[in-house]
């Protein structure tokens, strides 16, 4: 049975005691205190997800981003190696970049023009000769991160003495596999991105990824403006087949559409759906033949899955979705639009009706994403009110049970995910 943290004691428990195995703290919503160390022990000691390889397709391409709240430059050196620095020049502190994509030979700060290569290796500094005798340049290089790829997904951390990448993700790389597939037979590179901010705490988001039990409801608009097709294969909430797994460290995935999870599984009895007669048959009068079309309009949905990844990106059905926290009440989202990478007479048609569809879901003016955000708004404004009372992760507790493979694993409608990050996240902020 379970009992609520009380109001003499909620505010002095320290972070790790905030989470129980069915339920957490409000409090962690809203201490300062608690983002401020959330910084520290979690987005500067974990791997962090930073880039995709098709946002850096060539030497000199970069993007800057963020590791929790510290401004990094991700690029591609001359060797094709990517590096990620803080964006700081190591002079007086100045941002080196304020371009968020591009190309360029090399960085240099506009303060004193301290310059630096794509490997972050200092190159020149103007006027040196008051620096004889009492600096090393060889020692001022940009503070790099620890960088590591794994099925495109580029991550960076600045703990030095973490697992290796592969080790962090386990068995998480299974659906990454499966996810990057959606290409229908081609590699997948970033096709659009859309951001936005929302006035609540990042781990608000990081719920939602895997929350299946708010869809039908927050998303009945939705819904009602799609194909019956569509509806038919979302509508999952009765469905024994439709579950959720703990991955392990704080990952999660929720099997919304269990029959579309491996796409490369295909025995040719599904029927391709209407909605896409149009563009089968701008492929056909392409020339593209049959087989390649089925695989590419099979993958124009997405994959039948949202996975989570602890702490900052999702791989949503057909989507990226990338979480940054500014402050304890508010954070930053960007959505990144995938498709697949191949001859332009080819892809262009299959990318559209992705740009299109994810406008519908993600978009501004679409059907999901900003009631979605409507909903996090309102669980930040909430949190602040009776803080004793406990936000409540206990949803398919008592039918929660491993798999084939092991996964703590429960329906697509349980908590099973949310319990899996909370889990890890105590663990990170453990004082031990």
């Amino acid at each position: 049975m379970t009992t609520d943290f009380t109001a003499e004691t909620v505010h002095d428990l320290p972070p790790a005691d905030l989470v129980l195995e069915d339920r957490v703290a409000g409090r962690m919503y809203t201490d300062p205190e608690i983002f401020e160390q959330e910084m520290t022990k979690v987005f500067e000691s974990t791997w962090v997800w930073v880039a995709h390889e098709s946002e850096l397709p060539k030497a000199g391409s970069f993007k800057s981003t963020y590791v929790g709240r510290q401004p990094v430059i991700v690029t591609r050196d001359r060797k094709g190696n990517i590096h990620t620095m803080v964006n700081r020049c190591r002079h007086r502190g100045a941002s080196l970049c304020e371009q968020r994509t591009g190309h360029a030979n090399g960085f240099t700060c506009p303060y004193h023009a301290w310059s630096y290569g794509l490997d972050g290796q200092l190159r020149g500094i103007p006027y040196p000769d008051g620096y004889e005798g009492v600096m090393d340049k060889s020692g001022l290089g940009l503070k790099k991160l620890r960088t590591e790829s794994y099925g495109g997904m580029v991550f960076a951390t600045f703990a030095e003495d973490i697992e290796p990448l592969e080790d962090f993700l386990g068995d998480v790389k299974l659906w990454i596999d499966r996810f990057m597939a959606q290409g229908g037979g081609y590699p997948v590179k970033v096709i659009g991105t859309h951001q936005f901010k929302f006035k609540g705490n990042w781990k608000i988001q990081l719920e939602n990824t895997t929350d299946g039990y708010h869809f039908p409801i927050v998303h009945r608009s939705w819904m009602a403006s799609v194909d019956a097709e569509t509806a038919e294969m979302m509508s999952f909430m009765t469905d024994p087949t439709a579950v959720t797994h703990d991955l392990g460290n704080g990952h999660s995935v929720m099997q919304m559409v269990p029959e579309h999870s491996d796409l490369e599984t295909d025995d040719g009895s599904e029927p391709l759906q209407p909605r896409f007669d149009p563009l089968v048959a701008d492929l056909r009068e392409r020339g593209v033949d049959e087989a390649e079309i089925r695989r590419l309009v099979r993958a124009v949905h997405g994959t039948g899955f949202n996975l989570n990844l602890f702490p900052n990106v999702s791989m949503s059905i057909s989507f990226l979705r990338v979480l940054r926290p500014i402050s304890v009440n508010e954070t930053y989202i960007e959505h990144v639009a995938l498709g697949p990478d191949g001859p332009a007479e080819i892809v262009d048609p299959v990318n559209r009706e992705r740009l299109r569809a994810h406008e519908h879901f993600q978009g501004p003016f679409g059907f999901g994403t900003p009631d979605d955000s409507e909903g996090w708004d309102r669980v930040q404004r909430g949190a602040r009110g009776a803080p004793e009372m406990p936000i409540m992760v206990n949803r398919g507790l008592g039918r929660e049970k491993p798999s084939d493979q092991g996964w703590p694993t429960s329906h697509v409608t349980d908590e099973t995910g949310m319990r899996a990050a909370y889990q890890q996240w105590k663990q990170m902020m453990s004082d031990d």
